[in-house]
């Protein structure tokens, strides 16, 4: 374990005694958290990281006899499989059509990301979790090799790991877009469960306490618009925005620049 880990006692890179026991070591390396075996009874850690089904799976607990989360980058049910995808749909909408480079600056499980990249639009990822970013690279490694984006050549987001208040300080081009969807704390009403992914990533990382900051830097740094995702009965970041597009229980605000 690495001294001052911010995942100590937290996290944890499984063996399970699949594949090159070298590259488990190099995660836990990287990550500066300990090297756990199968068999090994005292695994006090809440969360695990481990390859299962070739795919690098995030797992709490509850999830260790079973599966584990992982960055699924196969587009989700009633989202269109053709490569571009029709701007269609709120998400669209807000990001504007004419749109061509987007930055979705909390990536997380890049969900979002992965959509507006399937509609043909030029995307860039920041994460500031590392071990969202490896969740993340493992996830484009898999979408680089599927056959059609190998038959036209397309090249997997950029993905890059830090604080975004800072990466969007240093933007070599201002993009179209930049796209926000901060974590907002859970609804004290009682409400639907909420999504496995979304309750371990709240669990292991915590809610956004910067997200004001965020929106400021975001505002800053694009070339046209500001995106916020948000459920649908929270304050808008940014004040009243110039417009919002309402999906099912959330909405996109838009904020023009200038």
């Amino acid at each position: 374990m690495g001294e001052g880990s911010p995942y100590q006692g937290k996290l944890a890179v499984l063996y399970e005694g699949n594949g090159d026991l070298a590259v488990f070591q190099q995660l836990a390396g990287r990550l500066a958290v300990p090297l756990k075996y199968a068999d090994d009874p005292f695994k006090a850690e809440d969360f695990f990281l481990t390859w299962r089904d070739s795919c690098l799976k995030l797992l709490d607990k509850e999830l260790l006899k079973k599966g584990g989360l992982t960055v699924e980058i196969e587009p989700r049910p009633g989202e269109q499989r053709s490569w571009p995808a029709p701007k269609d749909g709120a998400l669209a909408q807000a990001v504007g059509r004419k749109t061509k480079t987007v930055i979705d600056a909390t990536t997380g499980w890049g969900q979002d990301s992965l959509h507006i990249f399937r509609m043909g639009y030029n995307v860039t990822c920041m994460e500031r979790s590392p071990i969202m970013a490896e969740l993340l690279t493992d996830g484009f490694i898999r979408l680089a090799q599927l056959d059609w984006m190998q038959r036209l050549q397309l090249q997997p987001p950029q993905l890059f790991t830090g604080n975004a208040i800072d990466l969007l300080a240093n933007l070599d081009n201002a993009p179209d877009c930049i796209y926000l969807d901060p974590m907002f704390p859970p609804k004290r009403k009682k409400s639907a469960l909420a999504k496995k992914s979304m309750t371990v990533l709240r669990d292991l990382l915590g809610d956004d306490q910067d997200k004001e900051q965020l929106f400021a830097r975001a505002l800053q740094a694009t070339g046209k618009r500001v995106v916020v995702k948000s459920p649908d009965d929270a304050e808008a970041l940014g004040g009243k925005p110039n417009e919002s597009y309402h999906g099912k229980l959330l909405r996109y605000d838009v904020y023009f620049k200038g």
